[in-house]
């Protein structure tokens, strides 16, 4: 724990990534690697993220994006999605006080309206509380997809009638849930897996990919400056020679 404890770090600022996107994967493992139930690696998932999200902001990263609970994740047993939603309600009662008054901008990304008032009223109270930061944004993926989220924004394109000749990449960006956010130069994503998951597919077309072994649960520091060096190492074309 004590690793976590706000350090002053030497790094170029200039060569950070604006925009980092994490997929927090691995709880359930990390869990049951230690004989515990699936409820304490979410809660310690929990915590790593807001550890994740306070460093982050200590370096100067701009956008941090987190991939909380996916238009997949209905699909798990009753029981545990019932536990998730306790969790997130107690992590934006917390994150309102622990985050915001570090500055930092929280906002809900994705279709809420399938959760309970509770919940939606506490995502409305965080979001208004930490509204007037000037802070790095946290964007916190809930009930999110990326295909979603481009449907949704098509459906909103046609419902305003812009016109297919006025239509460009960046009317559709403007329709996106992260509306003014610089593209993500940097996906993360812990666990072992290699792939993307439907998250953020229209940000991260340019994104740098960063894949580690690690469970979500033990992503510390360490991890994250190894993940912004290597991104610092990283030859970035777009396309070009």
């Amino acid at each position: 724990m004590g690793f976590w404890k706000k350090t002053t770090v030497s790094i170029n600022k200039n060569s950070l990534p604006l925009h980092i996107g994490i997929i927090m994967d691995g709880n359930g493992r990390w869990a049951k690697r230690r004989g515990l139930p699936r409820l304490a690696g979410h809660r310690y998932g929990a915590e790593a993220l807001k550890k994740t999200a306070l460093f982050c902001d200590e370096l100067g990263i701009k956008v941090l994006t987190v991939y909380a609970f996916s238009t997949e994740n209905w699909k798990r047993p009753k029981n545990e999605v019932d536990n998730l939603m306790q969790l997130l309600s107690e992590y934006l009662a917390n994150a309102k006080n622990e985050l915001g008054d570090r500055n930092i901008i929280i906002k809900a990304i994705g279709d809420t309206s399938p959760f309970s008032d509770e919940i939606k009223e506490k995502i409305k109270e965080t979001e208004a509380f930490t509204a007037k930061n000037t802070g790095m944004i946290l964007n916190i993926a809930l009930n999110y997809g990326a295909r979603a989220e481009i449907m949704h924004a098509i459906k909103n394109i046609i419902k305003d009638n812009i016109s297919p000749d006025n239509l460009t990449e960046e009317t559709i960006e403007k329709y996106l849930y992260t509306a003014d956010n610089p593209p993500v130069d940097l996906i993360i994503r812990p666990s072992g897996e290699l792939r993307l998951s439907n998250f953020l597919l229209w940000q991260s077309a340019y994104a740098e990919l960063w894949f580690s072994n690690i469970l979500w649960p033990d992503f510390d520091k360490k991890h994250m400056l190894r993940a912004i060096e290597d991104f610092r190492q990283r030859n970035r074309r777009y396309g070009g020679v």
